[in-house]
C-alpha cells in the first residue's frame, strides 16, 4: 500500500484556532465492518490535521503504528469497548499486546457492573491489572458518568485513581451520553492536578470542544475530526485552509 505518512508530509499547521483544536483531537475510527480502505482513509485524515491521536481498534494497532512512525501523531486503542465484561486477566492480556503492537495510550471500558453491585475491590482490581500491564503508558478509564448516581460517580472516580489511571474519562461514547461541560467540570474538581481528563461522547463541533476543554478536558475524543477541522477552516484565512492541505 502507499505510504501514508511520506504522501503527507510532517508540515505544521499555521498558528490557528483550527491547529491549537487539533491537538488537542483524538480522531476516532471505532466499526464492526473496518475495511482497509477505511483505515487508510483514517489515518490520512489524521496525517492532514496532524489531530493528538488516531484511535482506533486493536487488530489496526500495528499497521497504525507503522505508518504513523516519526510523526508527532499518538497511537490509541481501547480495551474491552462496549461492555467491560472481559476477564481482568484478559484485559491485562490485551493491554500488553497493544503495546507491544506499538500502542502508546489505551482506554480501558471497567466492569461497570461490579461497582453498581457494590464489589469495589473488584472493581478497582480489574482496572489496576491493566495499569500495572500498561507500565509508563498511559491509561484512560471510561467511567461511563451517565450510568452511575452521585455517589458511585465519587467511588467510580476515587477507586480509577487508586488503581493508578493516567486520564478519567466521562463516557465511552453517545451511546452512553453527550459529552458536557458540567461532567467535565465535576471530573476537574475532583481530581488531583497530576489526573488528565478527557471529554467524549457526541462532540460533533467546534463550539462544543471549546466548551468542553474550557471546562477542563485535556482531550476530547471524537469520530467527527474531520468535520470540526473543516466547520474552523471554512472561517479561516484562504492562505490558512490551502496551508491545511498537507
Amino acid at each position: 500500500m502507499t505510504n501514508l505518512n511520506e504522501s503527507h508530509p510532517n508540515h505544521e499547521f499555521a498558528t490557528t484556532d483550527a491547529a491549537q483544536l487539533a491537538r488537542r483531537i483524538q480522531h476516532t475510527l471505532i466499526s464492526n465492518v473496518l475495511t482497509e480502505a477505511l483505515w487508510e482513509a483514517h489515518v490520512a485524515e489524521c496525517l492532514k490535521y496532524r489531530f493528538h491521536a488516531a484511535m482506533i481498534p486493536p487488530a489496526w494497532v500495528k499497521k497504525t503504528a507503522q505508518e504513523l512512525k516519526g510523526t508527532e501523531i499518538r497511537v490509541a486503542s481501547f480495551i474491552d469497548f462496549p461492555y467491560g465484561t472481559m476477564t481482568s486477566r484478559g484485559k491485562a492480556d490485551e493491554a500488553q499486546h497493544l503495546i507491544d503492537d506499538g500502542a502508546e495510550e489505551m482506554d480501558l471500558m471497567p466492569n461497570v457492573g461490579f461497582l453498581l453491585s457494590g464489589m469495589e475491590r473488584e472493581y478497582r482490581g480489574d482496572i489496576h491489572g491493566v495499569v500495572e500491564a500498561a507500565g509508563k503508558v498511559p491509561v484512560k478509564i471510561m467511567l461511563e458518568l451517565p450510568l452511575l448516581n452521585s455517589q458511585q460517580r465519587e467511588r467510580a472516580v476515587a477507586l480509577s485513581i487508586d488503581a493508578g489511571v493516567a486520564y478519567l474519562k466521562n463516557a465511552s461514547g453517545g451511546a452512553v451520553g453527550v459529552a458536557t461541560p458540567e461532567d467535565i467540570r465535576f471530573l476537574r474538581q475532583v481530581a488531583p492536578a497530576h489526573i488528565r481528563i478527557k471529554a467524549s461522547g457526541g462532540i460533533n463541533t467546534a463550539q462544543q470542544v471549546r466548551e468542553l476543554l474550557d471546562a477542563g478536558a485535556d482531550l476530547v475524543g471524537t469520530s467527527s475530526g474531520v468535520r470540526i477541522m473543516q466547520e474552523l477552516l471554512r472561517g479561516a484565512d484562504p492562505a490558512v485552509a490551502r496551508h491545511s492541505d498537507y
